[in-house]
């Protein structure tokens, strides 16, 4: 309603009480005026009625939301369900032209103005969460593997030469096949154990510039996130690396927006340095629905190159999501967040220590690794082959996701790579072990609730191993989930070690 139609109201009802109504949607629409003004995350969240009147407002300005409309080409923002419709708050056309994911749309004015913001929101947030000087990111509609193999695909046509991306070795499948599907041969270079840590070997990354050349090089691609015992690469002495040599440096920072370490990382390497993009998560960051990701840099122009590459129009739902959640938590909100996440992190680590050395165990020396523990699982495996995978397996039955165990000697084939050890990012490491993470939004409860079962699951797994009778096994748990069989079947067993890869 506007200034006219709050005056015809009068007419029907109390002036006071019209003008009581006008000034409360004036507060809603302040805050409109300021995000559009400011291009910045607001510092306390919006309530769900200031979010649904934006989204609205911006809803009626794409052309399929108009009241005239006639549409005559072959898409034209049709929607056969009205909950389809509903369920995407009318936003049909997407985001970006055919040339180019971040360009305006002429037929989708509000469509258009939702992207810009998201995008404007989301490198404010990547700012407060550590690095000051990035330039310009945008959201994609992709995940990050997919994300990764577009940024690969712009480099090509700076660096026809280029055959190879050189990769400190992660055990995790999509950042992998994200080069094999941009046409790329990676080199592996292998990781050196330094104390519990596998840690990023320059040497050989330098020495193998060197032998292939510069030229033939399209990067250098790093990783900042990733499970322990692996730690972040060492990003500062890369980026130097990169600088001298000329080469451009892509950074897999998956679910590292949440860790002000990774950020740290990823800001000193720029300053001393070669970064040109880096790649992170919306939903492991902003606990949005999987299918998102930001490609951000400190290039301006190179960013726009990569949101050029991307062929066609894009879905918005990733935007809309990352936008209606930044909306809602504020800064103040997301800032508070990252602070829990922090305090979880020193929990679990205090929790696992404790349970691990009542069983003989340890806690991995990891102090690079700001998300991911690890914990020896010597015992089991000095016992039974299987005992470690048996362990996972009780701890997928018994709804415990994300952990990992990792097992000695595992081999796998990635797109005709073989790598042995896979999983534990080496070849071979002393011990098996367990991975648990402390991710944004992990609660206390879960904390408590994972070590609760993980200790019934080593105690299950000790007495199969002495041969010792279940019968004589306590089972009680305040959980229903408890009256679940300890003992993995083959079935089990097997989805457990598909769901770990």
């Amino acid at each position: 309603m506007n200034r006219e139609s709050f005056a015809a109201g009068e007419r029907l009802v109390s002036p006071a009480y019209v003008r009581q109504g006008c000034e409360a949607r004036r507060s809603h629409e302040h805050l409109i005026r300021l995000l559009l003004e400011k291009g910045k995350c607001p510092e306390n969240g919006w309530d769900e009625s200031t979010l649904e009147l934006f989204l609205h407002e911006l809803a009626i300005m794409d052309s399929n939301n108009f009241l005239g409309n006639c549409g005559v080409g072959e898409r034209e923002g049709r929607v056969a369900s009205s909950l389809v419709a509903r369920r995407h708050y009318r936003f049909i056309h997407g985001i970006g032209r055919s040339g180019d994911i971040s360009a305006v749309q002429p037929k989708a004015a509000g469509s258009s103005l939702l992207n810009k913001i998201t995008n404007s929101l989301v490198l404010d947030i990547i700012k407060l969460a550590g690095v000051h000087t990035v330039t310009n990111c945008f959201v994609v509609p992709m995940a990050t593997g997919m994300s990764l193999t577009l940024c690969f695909l712009t480099l090509r046509h700076k660096r026809p030469k280029a055959k190879y991306i050189i990769w400190p070795r992660i055990d995790q499948k999509s950042c992998f096949k994200s080069m094999i599907t941009a046409g790329f041969e990676p080199v592996v270079i292998e990781n050196v154990l330094e104390g519990d840590e596998l840690r990023t070997d320059l040497k050989a990354v330098e020495a193998k510039v060197q032998e292939l050349g510069p030229d033939y090089i399209l990067c250098i691609h790093s990783t900042t996130s990733c499970f322990a015992p692996r730690v972040p690469d060492r990003l500062e002495e890369l980026a130097v690396i990169c600088a001298n040599y000329g080469i451009p440096h892509i950074v897999n920072n998956a679910y590292g927006v949440q860790s002000s370490k990774c950020m740290h990382l990823i800001q000193q390497g720029a300053r001393v340095g070669r970064i040109d993009a880096f790649v992170q998560s919306l939903d492991k960051n902003f606990m949005v629905p999987v299918g998102g990701a930001i490609i951000a840099g400190f290039n301006d122009s190179f960013i726009q190159e990569i949101s050029k590459m991307y062929p066609g129009r894009a879905s918005a739902s990733p935007s809309l999501d990352v936008l209606i959640t930044l909306l809602s938590l504020g800064s103040n909100g997301y800032k508070k967040l990252l602070k829990e996440r922090k305090e979880m992190f020193s929990y679990l680590s205090n929790q696992i220590k404790k349970l691990s050395e009542a069983y003989n165990e340890r806690l991995l020396h990891t102090p690079h690794n700001p998300i991911s523990l690890a914990v020896t699982l010597k015992t089991l495996d000095e016992h039974h082959d299987e005992a470690v995978t048996q362990l996972g397996s009780m701890l997928f039955t018994r709804q415990v996701s994300g952990a990992r165990v990792v097992p000695l000697g595992s081999v796998q084939t990635v797109s005709g790579y073989t790598f042995r050890g896979f999983m534990s990012h080496t070849n071979n490491y002393p011990c098996a072990y367990l991975n648990a993470a402390s991710a944004i939004g992990m609660k206390m409860q879960d904390v408590d609730l994972f070590i609760k079962r993980l200790d019934k699951c080593l105690k299950a797994v000790r007495k199969e191993q002495s041969k010792e009778s279940d019968d004589n096994y306590d089972k009680t748990e305040d959980v229903d989930i408890e009256e679940m069989a300890l003992k993995p079947d083959n079935v089990l067993l097997d989805t457990y070690q598909d769901a770990s890869s």
